[in-house]
């Protein structure tokens, strides 16, 4: 093991990345269990208060972001150490971010709410992007072995692609194509999600067989990968049972 972290993590120039990605890690789970403490009201866990204003902990993830980011910019090209170090704050403030990113998204409190689990799926995304750089992946790279073809064409493509299978609904599948792009062709080919922009915008009242065959895949295949994703994810992050203060402004 301590060879291939010599060769593989160290001796590839990837530590900073790896310490980014551990502290990411640690930080986000660390997070979750004190909010999650918080909210059982256990022990000496509160919530962090100014008088009357309540200091969500993005705050501190984005003083810790500038801290780590403006730290690495001084010391990477002096110390690989030093800028691993730099990385693991940065880390740790973007977890301390991501974990907030449904507070960023609706300017408004929605932590415990259905519409909190995006701060749960932001880290995920986080996660599984910097693992794939981590095992030396690169983003819209990939040449299919066309030793004839632009670079430069092949980029656009994967974007272009890349963008429809995103539009598409198919979030997963638009971020793993970056780093594998025959995944992109597979995801815009197929037929978009029911709530995605694209079905918005080309089966809404256009094509109703395509929409309906789009709700009948997403209720017998999604459907069951999605709840066990939630029940993943609530397992390691609480769960998101509050009412959604979106939907009771809706009802009055």
């Amino acid at each position: 093991m301590e060879k291939w972290f010599q060769s593989n993590i160290v001796g590839t120039g990837r530590l900073p990345l790896f310490c980014f990605f551990v502290a990411l890690i640690v930080a986000f789970i660390a997070t979750r269990i004190n909010v999650r403490l918080i909210r059982a009201k256990v022990g000496w866990f509160r919530n962090v208060n100014v008088g009357e204003m309540h200091i969500h902990h993005v705050v501190f993830g984005v003083v810790l972001m500038l801290v780590g980011g403006v730290a690495g910019l001084i010391v990477s090209g002096a110390s690989q150490v030093g800028y691993a170090v730099a990385a693991s704050v940065f880390g740790v403030g973007a977890a301390l971010v991501l974990d907030e990113f449904a507070l960023i998204l609706h300017l408004h409190d929605v932590y415990w709410e259905e519409e909190g689990r995006t701060s749960v799926d932001a880290v995920f995304i986080a996660v599984a992007v910097t693992g794939l750089l981590l095992i030396g992946l690169r983003p819209l790279t990939w040449d299919f072995g066309l030793p004839l073809v632009n670079p430069a064409a092949l980029i656009v493509g994967n974007l272009l692609l890349a963008v429809v299978t995103l539009l598409k609904g198919k979030i997963w599948t638009g971020m793993a194509g970056l780093f594998l792009p025959f995944l992109l062709v597979v995801g815009a080919v197929r037929l978009a999600r029911p709530g995605s922009p694209w079905a918005h915008w080309f089966f809404a009242g256009r094509a109703p067989r395509k929409m309906a065959r789009a709700i009948h895949r997403e209720e017998r295949w999604r459907r069951p990968v999605i709840r066990a994703k939630i029940a993943f994810q609530e397992f390691l992050s609480g769960r998101h049972d509050l009412p959604s203060s979106r939907r009771l402004r809706r009802r009055t």
